[in-house]
């Protein structure tokens, strides 16, 4: 084999030596860097320190203003409005007129009772005086049914002397059994006197009170206010015609407004409890710089699984609230001993908190007992819970990823 061949042969050889010299000098060359030390993340938060604290829980109420005492005015007839006086969200006093009615739709009523009242009176003076006329006939039937036993008597004595004929007996007996008949009848009439005298009677108190009845529809068709009061609705306008029983006008009295808001279940033990031992607890509107005070008056009779209506008592609100208004209310229940008060960010659920433990957020599951404002007006949460010691650090703020274990730091807020 010549040199020719040979190197051929061994060319192939050489660029793999040649180009793996290559690649180990280049990576024997590459610069070296130091792997990079990972480094957990430190969260940046506020805490407070726990304090056991004897505190008046508030609890927001949501209420609708209501009045049990409103008053519906209904047509006393069917007839024709004829004038009205007031207006929706008037202000009236008692004995100011509301509503007229057309008086020619009671008049008639009101002749006509009149009439059947008369009629009656007339019927039992009738009636009277044929009872006193009975029995002065009887009397004269008496003597007639007497002369005619008499005659009888007289002709059957002549019949035994074969003085007198059969067809005369007869006679005279017939005209006794009419004179027994005629008296029957009177005595009939005399003894169903007392029974007749009811009858009437009756039906003149069932007069008289249609007589009543209508007098009054004709009064009650001028409505007028019975109480100071607000008018709430008019249904009608002047020239309507109504139904008996119709709505003219809706009003209810200055004094009786209320405010029903829902009682959460877990607040009913502390309210009902406070009620017992005669404790008054009282409300205060929310958002409106009202520093009136709304008494609770009482619970409904029935709760439901959400808990229980509750009723406030509104003194002189009736130039401000409405029936249908609704209202935000701060419902201040006793004071609760050992609670720890704590910002709103500070809870999660309503029943988890973190507190700090060696750099470290632990959670912690609490009771809300309600809520309660701090000097400077903020709203702080009311907690109670066995794990919670005097002095512990709670975490105040408020975290998306906040779980047990999660490494932090404290700074000022």
């Amino acid at each position: 084999m010549d040199a020719r061949a040979k190197l051929k042969l061994l060319l192939p050889f050489l660029i793999l030596l040649l180009a793996g010299g290559l690649y180990y000098s280049l990576v024997s060359s590459k610069t070296q860097r130091e792997r990079p030390v990972l480094s957990e993340k430190v969260w940046q938060i506020a805490a407070i320190a726990a304090e056991r604290r004897v505190l008046s829980p508030n609890v927001t109420l949501y209420g609708r203003v209501e009045s049990p005492e409103l008053l519906k005015a209904a047509a006393p007839g069917g007839g024709v409005v004829e004038r009205v006086f007031v207006r929706n969200g008037a202000r009236v006093d008692q004995g100011d007129p509301l509503v007229t009615m057309d008086q020619r739709d009671f008049s008639a009523a009101l002749l006509r009772a009149q009439a059947d009242q008369r009629d009656i009176d007339n019927q039992i003076v009738e009636l009277g005086v044929r009872h006193r006329s009975n029995q002065a006939a009887l009397e004269t039937e008496l003597e007639l049914m007497s002369i005619a036993e008499a005659e009888v008597g007289r002709l059957l004595q002549l019949k035994k002397q074969d003085l007198s004929t059969d067809t005369a007996l007869n006679s005279a007996r017939s005209e006794l059994a009419q004179r027994r008949l005629a008296v029957t009848a009177r005595q009939l009439e005399i003894d169903s006197y007392p029974a007749r005298l009811s009858t009437l009677k009756a039906r003149r108190d069932r007069s008289q009170a249609e007589l009543a009845e209508a007098r009054l529809a004709l009064e009650r068709s001028h409505l007028k206010a019975p109480f100071d009061a607000l008018i709430s609705d008019v249904a009608v306008a002047a020239g309507d015609r109504v139904s008996v029983g119709e709505v003219l006008v809706s009003l209810f009295p200055l004094d009786s407004l209320e405010i029903r808001a829902h009682l959460p279940t877990s607040y009913i033990d502390s309210v009902q409890g406070a009620m017992a031992g005669g404790e008054s607890l009282y409300a205060r509107l929310l958002n409106r710089g009202d520093d009136r005070r709304f008494p609770l008056l009482r619970l409904a009779g029935e709760a439901e699984a959400t808990g229980i209506d509750a009723y406030f008592g509104v003194e002189d609100g009736s130039a401000q609230f409405r029936p249908g208004e609704l209202l935000a209310l701060s419902l201040q229940l006793p004071a609760e001993a050992d609670v720890f008060a704590i910002p709103y960010q500070a809870i999660y659920g309503n029943s988890r908190i973190y507190r700090i433990v060696d750099e470290r957020l632990q959670a912690v599951e609490v009771k809300s007992i309600g809520q309660a404002r701090n000097t400077d007006g903020s709203v702080l949460v009311l907690i109670r819970s066995e794990q919670i010691a005097p002095g512990d650090l709670i975490a105040s703020t408020h975290l998306p990823n906040a779980v047990s274990g999660l490494k932090v730091e404290r700074v000022e807020p």
